[in-house]
Formats: structure tokens, C-alpha cells, sequence
């Protein structure tokens, strides 16, 4: 069986840069088992397939090579640009495994913006010694006075801060070594950020996946940059209703983007989330797999 697969890349208008998403038009050809399948051969950090949906305007499934994910930012980006690219401003709904979300499409600029899930924070309890050693830094690297906490806004990823973007430059993590130390949640993936400038709302980050992905390292990340935004608004910008902080990842990869956030929250303490960026079209291709 062959399917054919367009590769866009997320969160930057380069070709090669960003973070690079398999898009699957006719995803309600295939199962779930093929679907896997598909995604392990085309060995994107994700590969999302656009399904049908008697909830929204359609439903998006998301996988990586190693299992099915509920939410993928970069992902909605891929398969949305592929959708709307030439089309007028647009404003929709769509399934995912988190829930119905609201996408934004701007023509003129290309802007794709993404509501995602309520955020949801859970501490972190567990060795804070094996998690850097399991990173190659030092606890010493790590920020003095931000919390080390798990975020999910659609899927579950662990906030580290550290003290600047030289000791996100040192990192080498040992994944395998992931699913002991993060106790709470096994399947998390881990996410180190440093501050550039807290009064420009500029962060730099990381994003180190979990081993049952069989993935390494993703390059430009949505749904843990929005979580970011609603951790900064809990533990930084604590005066602050409404947020909008930028995140710059992926050159310790060599696939430059960057996230755009926008947090709020209301007159309870609830927050909404919902991240932009840019995308771009780099190739089509096909890959083939074992009929099941």
C-alpha cells in the first residue's frame, strides 16, 4: 500500500528550517495500524492525518513513529497550511484527541493561529540530581527560583528552566533514562527553557522527546510553547492578565523557527491558550507499507 505524504514545515517561512510535519490528505483510507505505520516510515517527529469529523470541520490524528499523540502543534500548522494555503481568511474548528479546537487562518501573512486545551500543571517530585545528570548539565544550571513542573495543553511535556542559553547549549540527553526519573508522568517528554529577556517576552528552548516516540529531539514546538506561555503567566509575569511571549527554538538542530504565544486569563485564574506561526511547503513524496 502506498500513501503519499507532504511535507510542510512549520513555524517559519524557509524551506529546511523549522519543524518538518508529514501531512496526509486522505487519512480516513487508512487504520490506525496503517496509520502508525506510515508514520514510522516517514520518521517525522509527527506525521498528522486529516480524517473526517461530525464534531468540526474536521479531525486530525497525530502520530509518532513509536504511538498515537492526542495534540500536535506543529502538526495542526503542517496540516492546516496544506489545507487553506491560497485560500481567503478563515476561521474553523477542528477534533483532536484533546478536544475541539479553534484555528485562525490569515491569508495575507500566512498566520496560522491555534486554540489549544486548558492548560493543566502537575510538580514535579521526583530526582532533580538524575534528571541533569540524565541531561549532561549541573543542578547548579538550573534556575534558582522557577518550579521544574510537568504542562500539558494537549499533550504532557516537563518545563525545566535553566539559568540562560549556555546551558542549553551543553545538553546531550540521555532519553532512555527519561521514563525512571519522570515517575509522575513516564511518557512525558522533557522541555528546557531559559529566559532571553523577560521584558522583551523572548525564551529560547528545547525539546527532548520521550524514548517511546523514537524520536530524539523536535525542533520548533507548538503545543509545549503554549504551555510555556501559561507557566509564564503563573510564575513570571505574575501581575500580568494577558501574555504574549515569544519562543525561539531549533538551532541546536540546524532548523530555526519560532512560536508565537498568546495567554490569558480570566477574572477566576482559568487561561486560554492559543499559539501562531508561519508555515511553508517543501516536498511531496510517498511511502509504502504492508497492507493489514
Amino acid at each position: 500500500m502506498k500513501c503519499e505524504v507532504l511535507r510542510v514545515d512549520a513555524f517559519t517561512t524557509i524551506p529546511g528550517q523549522g519543524n518538518p510535519a508529514g501531512v496526509v490528505l486522505a487519512g480516513d483510507t487508512y487504520s490506525t495500524d496503517e496509520m502508525q505505520k506510515i508514520a514510522k516510515k516517514v520518521g517525522f517527529n509527527e506525521t498528522v492525518f486529516i480524517c473526517k469529523s461530525e464534531l468540526a470541520a474536521m479531525k486530525l490524528r497525530y502520530f509518532t513513529p513509536g504511538f498515537e499523540t492526542p495534540l500536535c502543534g506543529h502538526a495542526t500548522m503542517g496540516a492546516i497550511f496544506a489545507l487553506l494555503n491560497g485560500n481567503d481568511d478563515q476561521q474553523l474548528e477542528i477534533e483532536t484527541g484533546a478536544g475541539v479546537l479553534q484555528i485562525n487562518y490569515e491569508a495575507k501573512n500566512q498566520k496560522i493561529t491555534m486554540h489549544q486545551a486548558a492548560p493543566k500543571f502537575i510538580d514535579f517530585n521526583g530526582d532533580k540530581e538524575a534528571l541533569c545528570h540524565s541531561l549532561n548539565i549541573k543542578i547548579e544550571d538550573l534556575h534558582p527560583e522557577l518550579p521544574i513542573q510537568y504542562g500539558n495543553t494537549g499533550s504532557w511535556t516537563l518545563l525545566l528552566p535553566v539559568k540562560n542559553e549556555q546551558v542549553l547549549d551543553k545538553m546531550k540527553p540521555d532519553a532512555t533514562q527519561f521514563p525512571i526519573i519522570l515517575k509522575e508522568i513516564p511518557k512525558s517528554s522533557v522541555h528546557p527553557f531559559a529566559i532571553i529577556s523577560e521584558e522583551e517576552s523572548t525564551f529560547s528552548a528545547r525539546h527532548f522527546s520521550s524514548p517511546f516516540a523514537e524520536t530524539k529531539e523536535d525542533s520548533v514546538t507548538g503545543t509545549a510553547s503554549g504551555v510555556m506561555g501559561a507557566y509564564s503567566l503563573n510564575h513570571i509575569y505574575l501581575e500580568e492578565e494577558i501574555k504574549d511571549i515569544t519562543v525561539y527554538q531549533g538551532r541546536h538542530v540546524n532548523r530555526e523557527g519560532r512560536v508565537f504565544v498568546h495567554v490569558e486569563k480570566d477574572k477566576i485564574g482559568a487561561q486560554e491558550v492559543c499559539i501562531s506561526g508561519a508555515a511553508c511547503f517543501n516536498e511531496k513524496f510517498e511511502v509504502e507499507i504492508e497492507e493489514t
